[in-house]
């Protein structure tokens, strides 16, 4: 059958597909737009489930305040390059998700993607919908909230590391220095007593091994452990680590001297801990030639 050009530019329009994808479209559904459109969401849902197993380390890190102002969202957005990362499409994406949970506050990624997004979609739809108009694998990888006691400090890395803290006291000046900080540092917790025990029993048992294969004393091991683990847990922590603006000074000493504390923190950076797929471009192209 003949399907006009105005159909396939209005099926475009409403979808984002490409024309020759509408077109198919069209004709299989026999020049039903309504038809074509569910064909299309359902073929490019079939897409997103054969990328979802694609490495998405590359993307932008998002906030977005609540209604009320009295919440922030902060998430980690992925697709798998930089290119995409900076799309439009992209970037609308991720501001609907984030604008959703700070206004909804989800407790998971799973129940954000669960929420109506508009259209008649719920995000989970949209994303999809968005893997196959792009060609990437694209999710919502991470999700936090602030609902700041004190003053709301953030910091932004570019779009790749952001950070945002709750400070007590102290001024605007203050809570910046202690969101780079934050961003520079990479703390895991913001005191020792927040390390989980099973974090400290490895710890400690890894240093015990290194002390005794120093061939020590059992009295002599036991103070060098405790002593390696003070400096381990100073490390991680962020009240122990030394204040990148002046090293001199931990940030518990910064903090009692500006009469402040940090009630908490959140710091996500793009792709933190996914293991990146790396290609040799030279063994590719032999590979390819081998091939042919």
């Amino acid at each position: 059958m003949t399907i006009s050009a105005s159909l396939v530019k209005e099926l475009r329009e409403r979808t984002g597909a490409g024309m020759m994808e509408c077109k198919k479209a069209l004709v299989d559904a026999d020049g039903a737009i309504d038809a074509a459109q569910e064909l299309l969401r359902t073929r490019g849902q079939a897409k997103a489930d054969k990328k979802a197993g694609r490495i998405a380390a590359e993307g932008q890190i998002m906030t977005a305040a609540s209604p009320k102002g009295d919440v922030t969202a902060i998430m980690e957005i992925n697709c798998e390059t930089d290119f995409v990362a900076k799309d439009d499409n992209f970037q609308r994406f991720a501001r609907l998700a984030v604008d959703l949970a700070a206004a909804q506050q989800p407790a998971t990624v799973d129940e954000l993607m669960a929420v109506a997004a508009g259209d008649g979609r719920t995000l989970e739809e949209a994303r999809r919908d968005l893997v196959a108009k792009i060609g990437e694998n694209i999710g919502v990888r991470r999700l936090a909230y602030v609902r700041p006691s004190g003053q709301l400090a953030s910091y932004f890395h570019g779009t790749r590391i952001g950070v945002l803290v709750d400070v007590v006291g102290g001024d605007a000046d203050l809570g910046r220095d202690l969101a780079m900080h934050i961003a520079a540092s990479s703390p895991r917790y913001l005191s020792a007593d927040e390390v989980p025990e099973d974090i400290r029993a490895n710890e400690r048992r890894i240093l015990s091994e290194q002390a005794q294969a120093e061939g020590k004393p059992a009295e002599i091991v036991a103070k060098m452990v405790e002593g390696r683990l003070r400096k381990y847990l100073n490390e991680i922590v962020l009240l122990g680590q030394s204040f990148v603006k002046d090293p001199d000074i931990s940030i518990e000493k910064l903090l009692k001297q500006r009469g402040a504390r940090v009630q908490g923190f959140v710091r996500l950076e793009v792709g933190e801990g996914i293991e990146k797929k790396s290609e040799n471009i030279a063994e590719a192209v032999a590979a390819m030639n081998s091939g042919a």
